[in-house]
């Protein structure tokens, strides 16, 4: 057994159109297609559904207190 690989392009039809080279000589053939998923498009979304929802607290910069690192550590 041999194998050939073809690089190839499917049509609208969902259809593979192959053409053998003529140094092949054979009358039965086995097809086997690997193929990858394109990725269906994103849906879009539409921004500031939750505006004014959230609260930032003042101190959200500030450092955390070593007991908030140390808790359950000791």
């Amino acid at each position: 057994m041999h194998a050939i690989e073809f690089p190839v392009e499917i049509d609208h039809n969902q259809q593979i159109h192959l053409q053998l080279p003529q140094t092949v000589h054979a009358q039965k053939a086995r097809v086997i297609v690997m193929y990858e998923e394109i990725a269906p498009p994103l849906k879009s979304m539409k921004l500031g559904l939750f505006q004014g929802q959230i609260i930032m607290s003042d101190d959200f910069n500030e450092p955390l207190p070593d007991s908030f690192w140390l808790e359950g550590k000791l």
